[in-house]
């Protein structure tokens, strides 16, 4: 064999073993790409703003949709059903982590993991109610995330300045809504303590909205419509209602306000889920869930619909107005 072709088969060899090597390399990166599953209960705007803000958390992180992370968003539509078989699903295809957007998302996707795979709270009022997590600061097993408590005494105080003749205090919830729930009896006592007449309503489902909000319309000065997902997607139907009695409603979210609300400090609902896509970052680079702390979004902004209050006829006092136009949002 002349020098000539044996030099030929040495560099087509190297060439070849290469190639190989390369190819084993790329498909390792490949298999190295971690998979994050993302269930949300329900489409309405509050729960669409924190997933937008998952997303952005971990991108912050370096955790780029379909580069370095590969996210697959499930939304369940409030079927429970649908939350079983998606939170399993994930489950089932290895995820590295879950991130469950409402309580009966996290609840359904705990359940799945069963204590083996990180779960990302996002945006849950009261994980340690609903039994998610052992303490804030010491969750204690895989889960962790954010908690987006509403800011109750900031409501109330909203609620004097927009209706102070007001002695009846009308609170709407669904019945089956952990985070509603607990957030409407908070309030029913709050107002009681500073001498409000309070006459709690409950759904079933949106489905009950305008019956049930005709009659509270019909009883009531003033509604208070809490962090609910069932009131937040029926918000429209509550508006209606209470809009031809002329009866203002305190809703707990600015998305809330933007369907009709009058006014509210709210706490930022993509805030809350961009913090939860950091802590979700973090836990993807090595950090155990059990040791994070669940991080409060408590911190709000006041949000005035002067649109709204000149339908129902109300003066908004002018500080609220400047408030809201210097540190929050007017929705004319």
């Amino acid at each position: 064999m002349n020098k000539r072709l044996l030099s030929s088969i040495v560099i087509v060899a190297g060439f070849l073993v290469f190639a190989f090597f390369q190819g084993s390399h790329s498909a390792n990166s490949q298999a190295k790409v971690p998979k994050v599953g993302i269930l949300q209960l329900v489409t309405h705007p509050a729960l669409d703003e924190i997933h937008q803000g998952v997303v952005a958390g971990l991108k912050h992180e370096g955790y780029v949709n379909g580069k370095s992370v590969k996210i697959d968003y499930q939304n369940a539509q409030a079927n429970q059903a649908n939350l079983k078989t998606m939170a399993q699903n994930f489950i089932n295809r290895g995820d590295n982590l879950t991130i469950g957007i409402a309580t009966p998302a996290v609840l359904s996707l705990a359940k799945a993991a069963n204590g083996q795979s990180p779960v990302i709270l996002a945006g849950i009022t009261d994980p340690v109610g609903a039994k998610l997590v052992k303490s804030i600061d010491k969750p204690g097993a895989n889960i962790t995330g954010t908690s987006g408590d509403s800011p109750l005494a900031a409501h109330l105080d909203v609620i004097k300045k927009v209706a102070p003749q007001a002695k009846t205090l009308g609170i709407i919830y669904t019945s089956s809504d952990h985070g509603g729930t607990y957030h409407a009896k908070k309030m029913e006592k709050l107002a009681q303590a500073q001498g409000m007449q309070v006459k709690m309503y409950t759904i079933a489902s949106t489905n009950d909205m305008q019956q049930v909000a005709e009659t509270m319309a019909g009883q009531v000065d003033v509604v208070y419509a809490p962090q609910d997902n069932g009131v937040a997607s029926a918000m429209k139907t509550l508006i209606s209602a209470t809009n031809q009695a002329k009866i203002p409603v305190i809703p707990a979210t600015d998305t809330m306000v933007k369907d009709g609300g009058i006014a509210t400090m709210s706490v930022s609902q993509f805030d809350i889920g961009y913090q939860a896509g950091l802590m979700a970052g973090k836990v993807l680079k090595g950090q155990k869930p059990a040791t994070m702390p669940v991080h409060a979004v408590t911190k709000g902004s006041l949000v005035v619909n002067t649109k709204e209050a000149q339908l129902l006829g109300i003066d908004l006092p002018a500080n609220m107005v400047q408030e809201a136009q210097e540190h929050g949002e007017v929705i004319q």
